[in-house]
């Protein structure tokens, strides 16, 4: 009998090495990646990072966050190993506790991650218990057939690693988000000589970061940032802010040691700050002697002693920078005349919420300085020099691209071919890449979609409340309440509400008008005993509204009609 084949030609019975990205392949941000090893119909799984994306603006009304769409691993629940975490930026960590139930698998993370993750935990107020495995860093440790030891990398917060995940049939290095920053703040840089010790054990693929691609030379260092803000800060006649990250550390410390030269203290205002500098403390990043105020005692402070270190710098509604920029934070303001630094690169979709808090600064007289002022923020992402230096250590036979969105991925592969790695795979979400037996190539394609936390609750972005709510946003409601006695006739004045929708149309009828007459004409045109029908009387009503509103406005309107019907003589 001859071996069966899938729909892709090959073996189902033939043990593979592949990779699949749930989010973080064609976009930057939501990063969860999965590696399997096994035959097709026995794989076991490793998933690396379930992190976050950031809502679109108008297309995702009342959204917090946008979670990635698990339905294929928790399908396979039972062959999911565990979950490791390369560092704890919100894109790589952020949906781990709302989306762990739905897993159930021990999550591994070093020191400072895992405190961050348990910080996070701890405002649950103890109604989720995660078994959080904390790994000392550089450590190596087994995930089921999976055999993982860590590499520190520079980036722009604490203990990002870069993933070794040995199988029988090849190692893998998963780069994670890095840098190679010679001179970095805090925290090691990259290991040349055990990422090439890596590389002569003969290193069968690499997953690379492709946020800066694009972009040729060699990213600055964060010791570069750091001087520029002493410098700024020294200078400044009146208050500074500076809003950045909370969770990079590297800056907390810099605009705090900024600070200190230039005889100023430190206020800290948003609680995300608050938890990083707790969590960063704890691990040593910070140490037990580091000081600084509470907000509440911004006002007692003279206004060329103060720097005040706030979260929004990516424009969040409810963040401290947002709420200085209303004049509406109950303990900072800011005067004519101060100084507010943007520390930090605002995260593709947030431009317009960023633009509009710091146009608010400048209606207000504060100055406002950018990283295309001066040097106040460097990317925790590589350049093509540093990507040039990767693969010259580790010397990988596959390159597959990630943590980018198309255009950077191109640029990745495209730079891996000019270098001479032998095979290069570019994919996107959903499409799962066979690492080994070679050759590379796409063998399946797996559903993927994003989830969206709408208040406390996680619904689908397809269907449901969200998709209502743009249409609403884009052609309002019309709701009719209309009361029949139980033989059809009409008991009361049809009710009519209109919310979003103009109140007249181009020669000046009011729309409630228009409304009306369309409710009273279709309820005329049915006979008496034909009303006792309240499903067909609401539709033929809602048609008629929706039509009549269509035909002033040149919108088609949501139209709800409610039947009532009461006891009546008649």
């Amino acid at each position: 009998m001859p071996e069966e084949r899938t729909k892709r030609g090959r073996s189902r019975q033939e043990d593979e090495l592949v990779f699949l990205a749930l989010g973080g392949l064609g976009e930057i941000g939501m990063n969860a990646y999965l590696y399997g090893i096994g035959p097709p119909d026995a794989r076991k799984w490793l998933m690396v990072d379930l992190g976050i994306t950031f809502p679109e603006g108008e297309d995702d009304p009342g959204i917090d966050v946008i979670f990635p769409d698990l339905r294929f691993i928790e399908e396979e629940r039972g062959a999911l190993a565990g979950l490791v975490i390369t560092h704890a930026h919100e894109d790589h960590i952020g949906a781990v506790i709302e989306l762990w139930p739905r897993l159930g698998v021990p999550v591994y993370a070093t020191p400072f991650t895992a405190g961050m993750l348990k910080a996070k935990l701890a405002e649950f107020g103890g109604r989720l218990q995660i078994p959080i495995r904390e790994i000392p860093l550089n450590g190596r440790f087994d995930v089921g057939p999976f055999d993982i030891e860590l590499f520190e990398m520079s980036h722009s917060i604490p203990e990002s690693s870069a993933l070794a995940i040995r199988t029988p049939l090849g190692a893998v290095l998963h780069t994670g988000d890095w840098k190679n920053d010679p001179t970095p703040v805090l925290g090691g840089k990259p290991d040349a000589a055990r990422l090439t010790a890596l590389g002569d054990e003969g290193l069968l693929a690499l997953m690379g970061d492709s946020t800066n691609a694009t972009r040729e030379g060699r990213s600055p260092s964060e010791r570069e940032v750091a001087k520029t803000l002493t410098e700024i800060i020294k200078a400044a006649p009146h208050r500074v802010a500076v809003t950045t990250f909370a969770s990079n550390v590297a800056r907390i410390k810099a605009v705090a040691d900024a600070a200190r030269a230039a005889g100023r203290e430190l206020v800290v205002a948003g609680r995300a700050m608050h938890r990083a500098i707790s969590v960063a403390i704890d691990t040593g990043y910070l140490p037990e002697s580091f000081r600084y105020h509470d907000q509440q005692r911004f006002s007692e402070l003279k206004r060329s002693d103060v720097v005040c270190l706030c979260t929004g710098s990516q424009g969040e509604p409810r963040a401290a920078m947002a709420r200085m920029a209303e004049n509406e934070h109950p303990e900072i303001g800011l005067d004519r005349g101060d100084l507010v630094i943007f520390s930090s690169r605002t995260i593709p979709g947030n431009e317009k919420a960023v633009g509009y808090i710091q146009n608010a600064l400048v209606r207000m007289g504060v100055n406002v300085l950018t990283d295309n002022d001066a040097l106040v923020h460097v990317t925790g992402h590589p350049r093509r020099d540093e990507l040039r230096e990767l693969y010259a250590w580790t010397r990988p036979k596959i390159l597959v691209p990630m943590h980018g969105e198309a255009m950077h991925l191109k640029a990745h592969a495209e730079l891996a071919r000019e270098v001479g790695i032998p095979e290069v795979q570019i994919a996107y979400n959903g499409e799962m890449v066979r690492l080994a037996p070679g050759p590379v190539r796409i063998v399946d394609d797996a559903p993927v979609g994003r989830l969206f936390r709408d208040g406390r609750l996680i619904v689908p972005s397809g269907d449901g409340p969200v998709r209502e709510r743009r249409k609403l946003a884009n052609v309002g409601i019309v709701v009719v309440a209309l009361t029949l006695s139980r033989k059809g006739a009409v008991m009361a004045e049809p009710r009519v509400v209109l919310d979003g929708v103009p109140y007249e149309d181009e020669d000046g009828e009011p729309m409630d008008e228009i409304v009306l007459s369309a409710i009273e004409g279709t309820l005329r045109s049915i006979p008496a005993d034909r009303r006792r029908d309240t499903e067909m009387v609401g539709e033929a009503t809602r048609r008629a509204v929706r039509s009549a509103v269509s035909e002033a406005w040149g919108k088609k309107t949501v139209v709800k009609v409610l039947v009532s019907v009461v006891e009546g003589k008649s």
